[in-house]
């Protein structure tokens, strides 16, 4: 009614400024889950100086905890170069822990990540993103939490969770007993025992690829194939890759990736999957198989239809019957 009384402002559009503000308010009130999202992930280059400034290394030179949440969409849907990555592969760069050395894997798990700077995970079902954030507030330190969120999975009718995996520690049938713990790792869905020789190939991948993968075996019928969610990518699970390798003693190890070779999670996977391997006596770097794009300068083509080209021949790949050759 009164032009005085109302003020349109037009702030200016400031990745580094909103994560600045948001990371102070989470260092001042350690007590409240402060979450920090970017529209697409790539979003984040405009605040890349927080990120190598503050947050990846501000307990490191100040002393200084904060459990800020930052959600980063992150999925090739199609969309072109500038949203489909969040940059994984910067946040993996950054993180302190050692590829060559396993850690004590304690029963509380609290040691591992106390002892590195950040925590990457790729969650994909809601239980897990639950518990994930649950995980964040509910423990009595504080760590930086970079949470790869694809768009997709937010209408997949395969990404689901039953109530029971958020609070029943007796679990649901057909479902995984899930309790009220964060799953670092999801283990293959066909109801494996813990030994199974028969299994020829075992494909670790992280995100929304997953769902593509198990369409795709189902399609192919490749019961002799087993897909696990590397959902906590830093810090490593150790514990659990190595599991699932004794799980299935013959089988050729696979890592499966959208993102080009040069970026994602590969660079930051294969060292330490390899130092996983060589102390089960199940081969070294040499024998880990990638499965993905080759190299790229961009980080997705802008053209949907070779897109599309491109995720169906690397998820075909994954479930060749042939033994894969890479890189």
């Amino acid at each position: 009614q009164n032009p005085e009384m109302f003020t349109v402002s037009n702030s200016s559009l400031s990745e580094f400024g909103v994560l600045g503000f948001e990371l102070g308010y989470s260092m001042e009130n350690p007590n409240s889950l402060v979450l920090w999202e970017a529209q697409f992930g790539d979003f984040a280059n405009g605040a890349q100086v927080m990120f190598d400034q503050f947050l990846s290394s501000g307990e490191a030179k100040w002393l200084r905890q904060t459990g800020l949440v930052v959600l980063l969409p992150h999925g090739y849907d199609g969309q072109g170069p500038e949203h489909s990555s969040a940059r994984l592969e910067r946040f993996l760069q950054m993180s302190d822990d050692h590829p060559f050395i396993i850690p004590e894997m304690e029963p509380t798990l609290r040691k591992q990540i106390q002892e590195c700077n950040w925590q990457v995970v790729n969650v994909t079902t809601p239980a897990n993103y639950f518990h994930v954030l649950r995980r964040q507030i509910h423990r009595e330190f504080r760590k930086p939490l970079i949470v790869m969120a694809p768009k997709n999975l937010l209408r997949h009718k395969e990404c689901k969770s039953n109530l029971s995996e958020f609070d029943d520690v007796q679990g649901h049938p057909g479902f995984d007993k899930q309790g009220t713990r964060f799953k670092r790792l999801i283990k293959d869905q066909n109801m494996h025992s813990d030994r199974e020789e028969g299994i020829r190939r075992l494909v670790l991948c992280s995100g929304k690829v997953y769902y593509e993968l198990d369409e795709e075996r189902r399609k192919v019928g490749g019961t002799d194939v087993a897909i696990c969610r590397v959902e906590q990518l830093c810090p490593f699970p150790y514990d659990l890759v190595q599991r699932e390798l004794k799980r299935y003693p013959n089988a050729e190890v696979v890592w499966c990736q959208e993102e080009p070779m040069n970026m994602g999670a590969y660079s930051y996977i294969a060292p330490r999957l390899s130092s996983a391997m060589k102390i089960l006596g199940r081969g070294t770097f040499d024998d880990i198989k990638y499965v993905g794009r080759p190299p790229s300068a961009a980080t997705a083509t802008g053209f949907l239809q070779v897109h599309g080209k491109e995720q169906t021949e690397l998820v075909q790949k994954a479930l060749q019957r042939e033994p894969i050759q890479s890189p």
